[in-house]
């Protein structure tokens, strides 16, 4: 199977296994800590078992990359308020239906009590939904990174365009470097180096990363197969051993450094950056995406005044350290004895990108 058999080859794993136990053998006097800030990276790490192959001084822990555990307490309580509006046809990606808001109810327990939930694969579905009922007023919980939100900017420009006035946006999109500017700032944490997203790099570029090499850590922008993963912290390691740190790519075949202009520019037309709060991070400056004034008619809080949410935290889960790469699944109390993927507690156990929810599929 061409471009997914050449990144799984066994020799090929063997030799990259081979050069990054050689490169943190001169590292041996010390523990090197690199963190993946992909949900799609701490899946495919889960999923091939690529922890158990590494040096004993090496250590791989996951960052805030999935788009569903990232979002607050708050947010989640705010969907559920505008699910719950009468006439509101609300809409989202699939995961975000289980996460549990402040009472333990999601918009999947919502939806069962008769609340008209559905889910998207994407803000262009909910242009045709406001397009064949004029009277529904239907609602898009937007979230994501880079990736995405350009897409949702686009949709934006096609419900002006077409004229469509009954679709509106709740905008909990993330915008990626002030998240990374949070971690490298954070004394708590004592991280080498970044796999940083393939994905959103396709929109960003390089660009994005451009701090973490000031700071004195190694970063490369990394493809998703195994062989993409165990070459990204080899690049990784080689930096750390020389001292000489930049923003590498790895992923070749998917991005440019330049990234995405085109998207970028649609992307910023609709939305500027906002202040964001973050699950376990709490609020980050500028890591937001709110409308434009040109745009604030999509806004959904133009429609639909939300009131203060005094959102809790889910009692004894741990999502919150957990996405900060301080503690793993494992130190959760309620990992795999409460929570469980049938039954999660938290977001992390919600999502199939989730640390948790990977942690327990294939560990």
């Amino acid at each position: 199977m061409k471009y997914i058999d050449e990144y799984r080859d066994p020799s090929l794993i063997r030799g990259l296994l081979t050069r990054i136990g050689e490169t943190a053998g001169s590292l041996a006097d010390r523990t090197v800590t690199l963190m993946e800030v992909c949900g799609t990276h701490t899946q495919a790490i889960a999923r091939h078992g690529l922890k158990a192959l590494l040096p004993g001084n090496l250590r791989l822990i996951s960052g805030p990359g999935c788009p569903v555990c990232v979002t607050s307490a708050c947010d989640v309580d705010t969907a559920l308020y505008l699910a719950g509006r009468e006439n509101v046809t609300f809409a989202t990606f699939g995961d975000m239906l289980r996460v549990p808001g402040s009472g333990g109810r999601s918009l999947q327990t919502l939806r069962a009590d008769g609340a008209d939930v559905r889910v998207v694969s994407s803000a262009a579905d909910c242009l045709a939904m406001a397009e064949a009922d004029p009277s529904k007023d239907i609602v898009f919980m937007g979230i994501g990174f880079e990736t995405t939100s350009p897409t949702v900017a686009s949709a934006i420009l096609a419900a002006r365009k077409r004229g469509l006035t009954n679709l509106t946006v709740f905008s909990v999109h993330k915008v990626v470097p002030p998240v990374l500017q949070a971690l490298l700032d954070d004394p708590s944490l004592h991280i080498d180096g970044f796999l940083c997203p393939g994905h959103v790099s396709t929109i960003t570029g390089t660009a994005a990363y451009e701090r973490i090499p000031a700071s004195g850590r190694a970063a490369v922008i990394t493809g998703f197969e195994p062989a993409d993963i165990l070459e990204g912290v080899l690049m990784l390691l080689r930096q750390i051993a020389e001292g000489t740190f930049d923003v590498e790519i790895q992923y070749t075949r998917g991005l440019k450094t330049e990234g995405n202009a085109r998207a970028r520019e649609i992307l910023e037309r609709v939305f500027r950056q906002s202040d964001a709060e973050w699950r376990g991070l709490g609020t980050i400056p500028g890591s937001g995406l709110a409308f434009r004034e040109e745009f604030g008619t999509w806004d959904v809080r133009s429609r639909h005044p939300v009131p203060e949410m005094p959102a809790e935290e889910i009692k004894g889960c741990s999502c919150g350290e957990i996405l900060r790469g301080v503690l793993s699944p494992e130190d959760c109390p309620l990992f795999r004895r409460v929570c469980t993927p049938s039954q999660p507690v938290g977001p992390c156990m919600v999502s199939s990108e989730g640390t948790c929810a990977a942690h327990f599929k294939y560990s």
